[in-house]
């Protein structure tokens, strides 16, 4: 018993600094970020069309910052949401044992992919090709930002959403056959929904990846700080222009603050995009149980 509570001590130590670090980076956020308010009003922040940081005086109009975030993640998503979860059912369900245990790791070993590799593919690959096949101005858009996006969420939603389907019971596969039902019936009619869950989980938090993301952001998406009316425009996605623009930004300036603002504002996002998680594996287990 004495032995158990040593480790215990440790786990709960060490989670418990991980929560002081959270609180102290919202703090800090908070505390660099809201100063800006002094400059400017909440609701120009959120819903100016126009960010000129530089100006004289300063303009800071954050919607384009958002929505280009917010729209090349989305795209990234409905990219690479549907192959990760067939390349999981491929994994979990169908591949022999052999490719199994090839594709399982190789997977997870995927996901760490550093993302300036693909960033720099992005710029000397797939822009030149982008800009002769559509016409376009520039290859450097939301389109190309999505690919490279989408590729690096695959596979981290793959890998979550095969130990989901991995996780089913043998159970309900052997009663689904007993019953005369196909393999494909099984897993689209059975193991699926059970595992539905953990694939939402697996796809939400694969999002909030692509949401952090920045040098693929920076390096493919344009960089244009403008409202985006095609696939094709350049964006300028909120962690890209902190990564641009910090490093050259007077320390107190309402540039600074704004910068730290936008900060807080990804943050916010993230969160509720992982509390989201945490409801709908909560509702899951709820469900089965």
């Amino acid at each position: 018993m004495k032995n158990d509570k040593i480790p215990a001590a440790i786990i709960q130590t060490i989670s418990s600094l991980g929560i002081l670090v959270m609180v102290f980076i919202l703090f800090f956020l908070i505390k660099e970020g809201l100063p800006v308010l002094s400059e400017t009003t909440l609701g120009d922040l959120l819903t100016g069309k126009y960010w000129y940081p530089t100006e004289e005086p300063p303009v800071f109009g954050m919607l384009p910052l958002l929505l280009g975030s917010l729209s090349v993640t989305l795209a990234s998503s409905l990219l690479a949401v549907p192959v990760s979860l067939l390349v999981a059912i491929f994994v979990a369900e169908v591949a022999p044992d052999w490719m199994h245990d090839l594709m399982k790791p190789v997977l997870e070993l995927l996901g760490f992919l550093p993302s300036i590799i693909l960033g720099f593919l992005g710029m000397v690959l797939i822009a030149p090709k982008l800009q002769e096949t559509f016409m376009l101005i520039t290859g450097l858009n939301m389109f190309n930002a999505s690919i490279l996006l989408g590729i690096m969420i695959i596979p981290i939603v793959s890998s979550l959403a095969e130990e989901a389907l991995t996780s089913v019971p043998r159970e309900l596969r052997d009663a689904s056959y007993a019953l005369g039902a196909t393999r494909w019936e099984t897993i689209v009619k059975v193991v699926v929904p059970y595992a539905l869950p953990g694939i939402q989980s697996g796809a939400l938090l694969g999002i909030m990846r692509g949401m952090g993301e920045t040098m693929v952001v920076l390096m493919a998406a344009g960089g244009a700080a403008i409202l985006p009316r095609s696939i094709f425009d350049p964006v300028r996605p909120l962690t890209s222009t902190i990564a641009a623009e910090m490093g050259e930004t007077p320390v107190g300036s309402p540039h600074y603050h704004a910068l730290f603002f936008a900060g807080l504002l990804l943050l916010v996002i993230t969160l509720i995009i992982n509390l989201i998680s945490i409801w709908v594996e909560k509702r899951g287990r709820l469900e089965r149980s």
